[in-house]
């Protein structure tokens, strides 16, 4: 039987990212979003209970971990750069030069640092293990989300979906009737951070899920804290 990396803290490494903390607006960009609160506050502006999520999970046995608090608004850290949706309605007017400017000042080093990490990580490790930390609104489009919480993988790569599904297991047991979906609410081989990643990384040496909490307990100090505490018993050695 091979053995879990995560079973062995020698040979892999943990990293964490929350590339949608915030809905912060940096200040030479107000003028874009005057009209733009509702959707600043909405699921559209950021992923609200993300942030303090990731910060619990950020305790032992993470070896890295990287937030970014700028609104989605702006432009989405989870999109690759020929995406539609990497720039919203309110900054897709934005001139080519001024889209670059952002681009060069937000995307670019928020990837390339989060790589290069990953990268020092490797020369160490041999292995990393990558949440990138989501919510999603409870209703989309009129219809309600039936679960607390969704773990996004991709199926045909390496040891993502064997991580996954121990992972609901250990929510299962230390969470009972919290509701566990599987590439739910997106699925988890669709453009994003993660993805990207898998392609730069061999699956021998990367594994990446997508975690997203139901954003009903955003502010439940509780219940963030009870999540943490099953990632932890994940990554944490027996």
């Amino acid at each position: 039987m091979t053995m879990n990396p995560l079973r062995n803290p020698d040979t892999m490494a943990v990293v964490l990212s929350c590339e949608h903390g915030g809905n912060h607006v940096p200040p030479e960009f107000e003028h874009l979003f005057k009209e733009a609160s509702s959707a600043l506050n909405s699921h559209r502006g950021w992923d609200a209970g993300a942030l303090a999520l990731f910060k619990a999970m950020k305790g032992a046995g993470v070896h890295y971990g990287q937030f970014e608090e700028t609104t989605r608004l702006l432009i989405d850290l989870n999109r690759s750069l020929n995406r539609r949706t990497l720039f919203s309605e309110f900054s897709g007017g934005l001139s080519p030069r001024e889209k670059k400017e952002v681009i060069n000042r937000f995307y670019e080093p928020f990837r390339k640092v989060f790589k290069e990490s990953i990268d020092d990580l490797l020369g160490q490790s041999g292995f990393i293990f990558h949440v990138s930390v989501h919510s999603f609104t409870p209703v989309f489009k009129g219809e309600i989300r039936n679960a607390d919480v969704g773990l996004l993988y991709n199926p045909a790569f390496g040891r993502e979906k064997e991580l996954a599904h121990e992972w609901r297991s250990i929510i299962n047991r230390l969470m009972p009737g919290f509701k566990v979906r599987m590439n739910y609410p997106y699925l988890g081989k669709t453009d994003g951070h993660v993805a990207a990643l898998r392609k730069s990384l061999n699956s021998s040496v990367y594994a990446g899920i997508e975690l997203e909490m139901n954003q009903k307990y955003a502010g439940n100090r509780d219940i963030i804290s009870q999540l943490a505490g099953t990632f932890h018993e994940l990554i944490l050695p027996k």
